[in-house]
């Protein structure tokens, strides 16, 4: 053998001190991962204990807002609308909105909120429908997002228009037309 193929050879004496560092953090993310998605497989076949299963991603967070909590609550809104438990969901919808200014980045919340206003706006429940605008807006007015007020404001409007309730369409069009000024 010569000294160049003698530097590609593996020496069975040589040592490697490869440590893994073990992040204290990475565990409890895999448990709420994995929680997170054997929740979304009961939600199907089993509403209710998919409800029962992501308030188990909720609890594991401990009070740490993240991302598994976030998508647990997207879940679990979603299902309570299936289910005709209008104040549950709301209740749900809520607590996501406090996820917003900090667990979650900007645009995947803006875009998990257009999400549920669109599944939600299947309603023919128009109270509900204004309730959960009127929620989102008031959650957006410290969250600084222009685009999803905007967005949000429209969905608004749509809906006061379909009540022909022409006095508040003024009002959030007057709205509308000064934030594009």
């Amino acid at each position: 053998m010569s000294d160049a193929e003698d530097d590609f050879m593996c020496d069975d004496e040589e040592e490697y001190d490869l440590e893994y560092s073990e992040d204290s953090n990475s565990e409890p993310d895999v448990d709420l991962e994995n929680q997170y998605y054997n929740s979304k497989a009961l939600k199907e076949d089993d509403p209710r204990a998919a409800l029962t299963s992501f308030q188990r991603v909720l609890d594991l967070e401990a009070g740490d807002k993240g991302e598994w909590g976030f998508k647990a609550l997207k879940q679990m809104i979603k299902i309570n609308f299936r289910l005709g438990n209008y104040e549950e969901m709301m209740t749900r919808y809520k607590h996501l909105l406090t996820y917003i200014k900090s667990a979650v980045t900007r645009n995947y919340s803006e875009k998990s909120i257009n999400s549920i206003l669109d599944y939600i706006s299947t309603s023919k429940n128009m109270e509900l429908l204004q309730d959960f605008y009127e929620t989102t807006l008031e959650a957006l007015k410290d969250a600084k997002n222009d685009r999803l007020w905007f967005k949000t404001n429209t969905k608004l409007g749509k809906l006061y228009f379909d009540r022909e309730d022409y006095t508040r369409l003024s009002k959030i069009l007057k709205q509308l037309h000064q934030s594009c000024q």
